[in-house]
C-alpha cells in the first residue's frame, strides 16, 4: 500500500483555520477536514492604545505651552486716581521662593515707565522703585496676556535751610539726611541731598537733619508727605559762620603757618586746622579757640550767635 504525505506547510494552514483550496489536498486529508467543527472566528484587534513615546511626546508639548514665557505689562501710579508714570520706573521681579541662602533669584529687570517683561507661569514678587518710594508685592503669571498696576501712594519733599532772621545759607554748605520716622528704630532713607533737590518718598513722616558745615551746626525736625503732592520745608540753624586769624594788633594782617584748635565750653574739641585764614560753621554757644605758631600758644573766648559771617581775632599779646 502506498501512501501520500500531506504536506506539513498545508496540513498547518488548515488546522490554524486559514482557507486552503480542497484541491490542494490529497482525498484523505480533504476528508479528514470535512468532518473537522468550524474553528472560531479570529478575535477583532483591540482598539489601538497610545504607545508611551507617543504619551510621553503629547505631555512634553503640553508642558511646553503651559511653561512658556508669557507676556506680562507692568505700570505704576503715585495715587489711585493718577496717570501711570511715564518714566524714572525701576522694576525688579524675583521668584517668589528663596534660595538656600534666602536669597530670591532675580527673573528680569526693566527701567522706563511701563514694563514690559516675558515669564514663565508661575508665582512671584514685584519690586517698584520711583526715586525713593518703593513698593513690593507678589503677582501671578497664568497663560495668555498679563496685566497688573501698582499704586505708590507717593509724595515729594523739597528741602532747604537759612540762618535765623533769614539769612541765606551758602547751598554748598548745606546737606540734608533723611530718615524714617520711628523713633524707635530710625532707618536713612537718603543721606546728603543737596538744598532744593526734589525727592520722592513714600507717603508718611520722616525725620529731617540739617547739616550746616560740618561740625556742629545740625537741625532736626518731622515732617509729614502727603501723597500726590510736594511738600516745601525751611529749616532754621542758630549758627554762624567763623573765620580766625592770628595778628600781632587788632585788624592787622593774619599770620602764616598757625595751628588752630577749638574746644566748646566743656572741653570738646570740634574743629581742628593749620593755615593763616582758617574758617568753620559753629552752632550758637561758647567756645575757646587756641592758636599755636611754633612753641608759643595764643588763645581767646568767644560766643557765636546766629547770624551773619563773623571774624575772630586771636592777638599774640595775649598768651
Amino acid at each position: 500500500m502506498r501512501l501520500r504525505q500531506i504536506p506539513a506547510l498545508l496540513l498547518a494552514l488548515a488546522l490554524a483555520g486559514f482557507a486552503v483550496p480542497l484541491h490542494a489536498l490529497p482525498a484523505q486529508a480533504q476528508s479528514d477536514s470535512a468532518e473537522m467543527p468550524p474553528m472560531p472566528r479570529p478575535r477583532p484587534l483591540a482598539p489601538s492604545v497610545q504607545s508611551p513615546a507617543t504619551g510621553s511626546a503629547a505631555t512634553a508639548a503640553i508642558a511646553a505651552v503651559t511653561s512658556a514665557p508669557q507676556p506680562v505689562t507692568l505700570t505704576a501710579r503715585i495715587t489711585p486716581d493718577g496717570t501711570p508714570i511715564p518714566d524714572g520706573v525701576v522694576w525688579r521681579i524675583f521668584e517668589s521662593t528663596t534660595d538656600s541662602a534666602g536669597e530670591m533669584a532675580l527673573m528680569a529687570k526693566s527701567d522706563g515707565g511701563v514694563a514690559q517683561v516675558e515669564l514663565p507661569p508661575g508665582e512671584y514678587v514685584v519690586h517698584v522703585a520711583y526715586g525713593r518710594a518703593q513698593l513690593s508685592e507678589p503677582i501671578s503669571v497664568v497663560p495668555g496676556p498679563n496685566a497688573q498696576d501698582f499704586v505708590l501712594e507717593a509724595g515729594a519733599l523739597r528741602l532747604n535751610s537759612a540762618v535765623t532772621g533769614d539769612i541765606a545759607i551758602p547751598p554748598n554748605m548745606l546737606t540734608f539726611d533723611i530718615f524714617t520716622g520711628d523713633e524707635t528704630g530710625r532707618t536713612m532713607v537718603a543721606e546728603g541731598l543737596l538744598p532744593n533737590d526734589i525727592v520722592t518718598l513714600n507717603a508718611g513722616t520722616y525725620h529731617i537733619i540739617s547739616h550746616f558745615g560740618t561740625v556742629n551746626a545740625v537741625v532736626r525736625a518731622d515732617l509729614r508727605v502727603e501723597p500726590g503732592q510736594l511738600t516745601d520745608a525751611t529749616l532754621f540753624h542758630h549758627a554762624s559762620q567763623i573765620a580766625f586769624k592770628l595778628v600781632s594788633e587788632a585788624g592787622g594782617e593774619a599770620i602764616a603757618d598757625v595751628e588752630w584748635t577749638v574746644k566748646t565750653a566743656d572741653g570738646a574739641t570740634v574743629f581742628a586746622d593749620l593755615g593763616a585764614f582758617p574758617s568753620t560753621v559753629l552752632a550758637e554757644g561758647d567756645y575757646l579757640v587756641l592758636a599755636k605758631q611754633g612753641d608759643q600758644v595764643f588763645n581767646r573766648e568767644f560766643q557765636v550767635s546766629p547770624g551773619s559771617a563773623r571774624e575772630i581775632e586771636v592777638l599774640t599779646a595775649v598768651y
